[in-house]
């Protein structure tokens, strides 16, 4: 058995068993299959890449070729238990629009991104006064899928302006859980479960 990306192991360990989810952007399928082997949920995927997709039905995983922003209006209201966005939240055009479907469909989202006012990042922006390439954002700037490089406060202040309940946060510094005390200056890497 595989071991999770550190996002997606807080994610699994934070589903109730038994319960329904859908997995947008699910990549691989990697949260999925763990889900449906260690708690028996019912887990569904979205995924953008036709690739992924194809693994993840070869895993025997139920995924659909879809895109988080046009796609996810197909799925009735209060469908699945979780909806889950794991860095996938800062690759949409409105992020603020994706998250009201998540929260239409699921009664609880799970949603994890990558924090772009981690220290590394603004020490490298500030001592280069480029785009930064780290473990978390790997990529050129005219190569990455991320449109909008959000912070821990960023989305804080979002879920604040849509009165969003915050059930949950964790916070990753590489690959543990660190405290929330100045997490937009030391964390990575962002967990949120949220309800209405």
């Amino acid at each position: 058995m595989s071991v999770l990306r550190p996002d997606l192991k807080i994610i699994a360990d934070n589903v109730a068993p038994g319960s329904r989810v859908l997995d947008v952007g699910c990549g691989d399928g990697e949260l999925m299959a763990a889900l449906r082997d260690r708690a028996l949920v019912d887990a569904r995927g979205m995924e953008l890449d036709s690739l992924n997709v194809a693994e993840c039905v070869a895993r025997g995983l139920s995924v659909i070729q879809g895109d988080a922003d046009a796609d996810l209006g197909y799925y009735p209201d209060a469908s699945v238990d979780y909806a889950i966005l794991s860095q996938t939240l800062q690759t949409t055009k409105r992020p603020d629009l994706v998250l009201d479907e998540l929260l239409r469909i699921g009664r609880k989202a799970f949603v994890s991104f990558p924090n772009f006012a981690h220290w590394r990042v603004r020490l490298s922006l500030l001592w280069h006064g480029k785009m930064p390439v780290t473990r978390l954002l790997p990529v050129a700037w005219y190569e990455t899928p991320n449109i909008h490089h959000v912070t821990v406060s960023d989305f804080r202040d979002l879920v604040a302006a849509k009165g969003l309940r915050l059930e949950g946060a964790w916070y990753l510094s590489g690959d543990r859980v660190i405290s929330d005390t100045a997490a937009n200056w030391r964390a990575e890497h962002a967990v949120f479960l949220l309800s209405r």
